[in-house]
Formats: structure tokens, C-alpha cells, sequence
């Protein structure tokens, strides 16, 4: 199972880190490493992922995480997991 990223969920995410650094360096740090292991522990974990709110679709789940919301979609077929942003909620 592959893990791709949207240009439009990396754009989001720079603009929140450069948000959030300009805060607390440290904390923004730790915000990123946690991010990325949810992320890369998506596939392990797709049941605890509920359907979006935010698409019509049931391959569509969002993941939530201190006030952010991202969601992906599940593409079986390819087997491939594409995020597709991160707004907060």
C-alpha cells in the first residue's frame, strides 16, 4: 500500500507549520514527528477512520488530529491511499 500526498495537503501543511513555528519552534517540531507516524501507520489503522465529513464518498475518511482534519481517499484498485488536505476543523 502506497501513501501519496495532494500538492494542495502540502501547501496547507507548509503554511500551518510556518504558522505554527513562528509560535513555538519545539512544539511545531513535535506536531510534524507525530503527524508523520499517524501517517505512515494509516494503513494499520484505516478502521478507526471514520467516513468524511466533508465528500459524499465512502472511500473518503478523514483523520483527526489536535484540531486539523485530513482527509484521504482509498483507492483499492491501485492500492493507494491519497491525502488530499489538511484544514482546521
Amino acid at each position: 500500500m502506497k501513501i501519496l500526498c495532494t500538492q494542495t495537503f502540502e501547501q496547507q501543511l507548509k503554511a500551518l507549520l510556518l504558522e505554527f513555528v513562528t509560535e513555538d519552534f519545539a512544539a511545531c517540531k513535535n506536531f510534524k514527528m507525530y503527524l508523520d507516524v499517524i501517517i505512515l501507520n494509516m494503513p494499520t489503522k484505516i478502521q478507526k477512520f471514520k467516513k468524511s465529513l466533508y465528500f459524499d464518498d465512502e472511500n473518503i475518511r478523514d483523520i483527526e488530529h489536535q484540531g486539523l482534519v485530513i482527509p484521504f481517499y482509498i483507492d483499492e484498485i491501485k492500492d493507494t491511499y491519497l491525502i488530499l488536505g489538511i484544514v482546521k476543523k
